[in-house]
């Protein structure tokens, strides 16, 4: 017996119906991922996955469930994946300095695909309220029927800022959860980092992105991102 599926196509437009059409005939190996969270029952409100810990946990608050029925990064495909072996160069970095997390991936399934290696932050202690996760870094990754491939971000303390209790961007000592997976509830590797040295004020020239390289398993050429 076949497992069922479900498309999401927002607006396909009119291409749409060959698009999908080629996704349900096994044409098209899908790779999109969900850039909202879809709530499991009628009532629950679309919230961000971006919520603080009481938003993900109603303590009793309300009888809705609020874990969502897919969740943000949520996406399949005709193969599978393995998402492992997390590495963290620095265990203590300053806060205005940077820190290295790599993870292996695998394609263990029978059909080549493309998995989001996804990346995300968790401030464990703050001066204001923080959410549970936060999507720092991301990389789309082909590999072949058992091929495997290592995936590495560059991660600058400025992508932990926030706005302070004093309504400034800071860059706040303590520490950094680090998890990686394919999915802002699916994240099988995790990790730590502390944020050494004073707080730091950041202006607009904070670093935004997160620099990505793919290593494909033999010693081939890393590609940049």
């Amino acid at each position: 017996a076949g497992a069922a599926a479900l498309v999401q196509a927002f607006m396909p437009g009119e291409e749409g119906g060959a698009a999908i059409a080629g996704v349900l005939s096994g044409r098209v190996q899908p790779s999109g991922r969900l850039p909202v969270q879809i709530p499991r029952g009628h009532g629950g409100q679309p919230g961000t996955y971006l919520q603080p810990p009481l938003g993900a946990d109603s303590q009793g608050i309300s009888n809705l469930d609020p874990t969502p029925l897919f969740p943000f990064g949520y996406g399949t495909s005709y193969t599978r994946f393995e998402v492992g072996d997390l590495r963290i160069g620095e265990a203590e970095v300053a806060t205005d300095g940077e820190f290295g997390v790599s993870v292996g991936v695998r394609n263990t399934g029978e059909r080549a695909g493309e998995e989001v290696v996804q990346l995300y932050l968790h401030d464990v202690v703050a001066q204001v309220t923080r959410p549970v996760r936060q999507l720092t870094g991301f990389a789309r990754v082909r590999l072949e029927p058992g091929a495997s491939a290592r995936v590495t971000f560059r991660v600058h303390a400025d992508r932990t800022a926030f706005t302070g209790r004093d309504l400034r961007r800071i860059v706040e000592p303590g520490d950094i959860e680090v998890l990686v997976g394919t999915s802002a509830a699916d994240l099988p590797c995790r990790g730590t980092v502390r944020l050494t040295g004073p707080a730091r004020v950041v202006g607009h020239d904070r670093r935004l992105d997160t620099p990505v390289s793919v290593e494909q398993e033999g010693g081939e050429d890393a590609v940049q991102l």
